[in-house]
C-alpha cells in the first residue's frame, strides 16, 4: 500500500501519502492506521518521521490518537476545519466581510439545493425553528433559533462539503450571526423584518422553488451586507 521514500523532509511525503489513500477511498473513515513500526518499514523512514507526521495530521484533524487502541482516521473529519479557520479569522480581525462572502458562496447555493431535496420530515424540523424564532420575544434565542436554521439548510441541501464548511465555521458564524442581527436591529425601527427574511427563504424552499429560494437568501445575505458595511 505504502511506498519507499528516500526524499528530504521525509515526514511532508508520509502526510502526502496518507492523505493520497484518503483521497483515492483506500483509507477511509473510522480505518486504522498500522503502527508506527508497521509504517516505518513499510516506507524505509525512521519512526521520529512517522511521529511527526501523525502529529502534524492529528493537529489537522485528519486522524486521531486513541489511548491503548492505536491511530485512526476520524470519523468526523469536518471538525478539523474548526482551528484552521477560526485562526484565520482571529488574525484578520477587521475582515468580516470575509466571513459573509463566503457564507455567501456557501449559503445562496445551498438554499437552491434544500430546495429541491428537502423531504416531509426536513420540512416539519425548519418550520419548527422558523416557529421558534418567530414566537421567542428575547433576542438571544432568536439568534440562536436564526444560526440553527441557517445550518439545517445547508443539511437539508444533502452537500457534505456545505454541510463541513459551515460547521467548519461554527463559532465564527454564531457570534457573526449576533453582531449582524445587533447591527441591522439597531439600524431599522422593524423589529420583524429579519423573520420576514426567514420565512421568505424557508416558504420558497418547502415550495420546492430553488430560485426563489435562492433569491431570497441573496436577499438576506446583501441586507447584511448593506448594514455591516455602514460605520
Amino acid at each position: 500500500m505504502f511506498t519507499p521514500i528516500k526524499n528530504k523532509r521525509v515526514y511532508e511525503h508520509v502526510i502526502e501519502q496518507i492523505q493520497t489513500l484518503v483521497l483515492e477511498d483506500r483509507l477511509g473513515k473510522g480505518d486504522k492506521l498500522p503502527s508506527e513500526r508497521e509504517l516505518a518499514s513499510q516506507l524505509g523512514v525512521s519512526r521520529t518521521s512517522i511521529r511527526e507526521a501523525l502529529r502534524s495530521l492529528e493537529i489537522s484533524g485528519l486522524i486521531e490518537s486513541r489511548q491503548g487502541e492505536g491511530t485512526f482516521i476520524k470519523e468526523k473529519v469536518e471538525e478539523g476545519f474548526f482551528q484552521p479557520l477560526t485562526v484565520m479569522f482571529m488574525l484578520n480581525k477587521d475582515k468580516r466581510e470575509d466571513i459573509l462572502e463566503l457564507r455567501t458562496t456557501i449559503e445562496i447555493g445551498s438554499a437552491y439545493l434544500a430546495a429541491k431535496r428537502i423531504t416531509q420530515k426536513d420540512e416539519k424540523e425548519l418550520k419548527n425553528l422558523l416557529d421558534n424564532m418567530k414566537n421567542s420575544d428575547n433576542e438571544k434565542d432568536r439568534a440562536k433559533y436564526d444560526t440553527l436554521l441557517h445550518y439545517k439548510i445547508a443539511q437539508i441541501s444533502g452537500n457534505y462539503f456545505m454541510v463541513s464548511l459551515l460547521n467548519g465555521i461554527s463559532m465564527l458564524m454564531e457570534s457573526f450571526i449576533v453582531y449582524a442581527r445587533e447591527k441591522i436591529l439597531t439600524a431599522i425601527d422593524d423589529e420583524d423584518l429579519l423573520i420576514r427574511h426567514h420565512e421568505n427563504i424557508c416558504n420558497a424552499i418547502i415550495a420546492n422553488d430553488p430560485i426563489k429560494a435562492s433569491d431570497a437568501m441573496r436577499t438576506h445575505l446583501e441586507l447584511i451586507f448593506e448594514h455591516l458595511a455602514e460605520k
